[in-house]
């Protein structure tokens, strides 16, 4: 059994057992081949439960510095986050967002999951932002299935103002895969956008969450 299956083993374990989750579409993950989870994003916690109950591999951004922190503290949350399938990303520099993004699409090209927030960020008062256009790059990219999903109650495991876990009931739902033509890498920005809208027009579906028409921006204290 490899440190993956194990950790998001114990993961899930801990999800069904302490917090209740209520799971429903599990039926819409494609059962081979690459795909898209594009989810809403309330919790620190969002990335590890997707990747706990979703039944294939699904691979993450996650900061840089979760692989970069020097000390005994740090190798324990660079192996944490390797044996989840994180990727790291550098925030702030578009060149190193670009070169993540490349790394979805072999993972994709390969026939493996990725998972991605089109709001870029987690929300903090608990409204769906306006979505940033590469879950659409990604979708015309690669034309593979986008599976949207709805995190309802998530940021209760992590109040705000508080760094624990903090036991509470929640919901997570599966919505039904969207499909985009393959336009390849190149394609017009319109089409992006479009894209990019109908995905979070199905996220929200899901979530039933309040809409904001601007982007979500990182507060200036965000480490």
């Amino acid at each position: 059994m490899s440190i993956y299956t194990m950790t998001r083993s114990s993961i899930r374990g801990v999800i069904h057992g302490v917090c209740r989750a209520e799971v429903t579409g599990l039926e819409n993950v494609p059962k081979e081949g690459g795909f898209i989870v594009a989810s809403n994003h309330l919790s620190f916690f969002d990335s590890l439960i997707i990747q706990a109950l979703t039944p294939r591999d699904v691979a993450f951004f996650a900061k840089a510095e979760y692989f970069t922190t020097p000390g005994v503290k740090g190798k324990l949350m660079k192996t944490f986050f390797e044996s989840v399938g994180s990727i790291p990303v550098q925030r702030g520099e578009q060149a190193a967002s670009v070169a993540a993004l490349d790394s979805l699409v072999e993972i994709i090209e390969e026939g493996g999951g990725i998972g991605i927030y089109p709001e870029g960020t987690r929300s903090r008062d608990g409204k769906l932002y306006r979505g940033r256009t590469g879950v659409g790059w990604l979708a015309l990219t690669t034309g593979v299935p986008v599976v949207p999903v709805g995190l309802i109650g998530t940021e209760k495991l992590q109040p705000a103002g508080s760094k624990g876990f903090r036991p509470a009931k929640f919901q997570i739902r599966f919505g039904e895969p969207l499909q985009f033509d393959q336009l390849g890498r190149k394609h017009p920005l319109p089409q992006r956008r479009q894209a990019t809208d109908q995905i979070v027009d199905a996220i929200a579906a899901l979530s039933g969450q309040e809409r904001v028409d601007s982007y979500n921006q990182l507060p200036p204290d965000a480490k």
